[in-house]
């Protein structure tokens, strides 16, 4: 069977247990096509890069599947009836990614490079330029 990556996003206003419960619907939906889930990735509530429907933030998951093409599509019939979805995108891929996702690891870089960042030093420090010249006083008019 091909293998599929699908990530889904919830309105920001559900808890977090209704977005549990519409993750084990779409999972009991493939699974009952006859496909699996491989993986499931819940990455909490993120901010959009733009407004869906009034909404500045969603519950975003991903899911790994292992599934015939009948079984994406009912996944995806499902996800476009149910109005707590704001959006949703299936890609077939070639492998499945072992380990956690980018997304997930991502946090965990960005907490180290944090430490790890130079000092940017004295803000007054012009370095090797030049001093700036005196600028003359607002108040001179010049007179014709």
């Amino acid at each position: 069977m091909p293998y599929y990556e699908s990530v889904f996003v919830a309105r920001q206003d559900i808890p977090a247990t209704q977005v549990e419960a519409l993750t084990t619907l779409f999972t009991d939906i493939v699974t009952t096509a006859g496909g699996s889930v491989k993986k499931t990735e819940q990455w909490g509530l993120r901010t959009l890069a733009y407004r869906i429907r009034k909404n500045k933030k969603g519950h975003y998951v991903l899911f790994n599947l292992d599934a015939p093409p009948a079984a994406i599509n009912e996944m995806e019939r499902n996800m476009r009836l149910n109005e707590d979805i704001l959006r949703f995108m299936t890609v077939k891929v070639d492998e499945l990614e072992e380990g956690p996702s980018v997304m997930m690891r991502r946090d965990e870089r960005d907490s180290n490079e944090r430490g790890e960042r130079s000092d940017r030093g004295d803000r007054g420090d012009r370095g090797d330029r030049a001093p700036r010249a005196p600028r003359p006083p607002r108040d001179s008019v010049i007179e014709e």
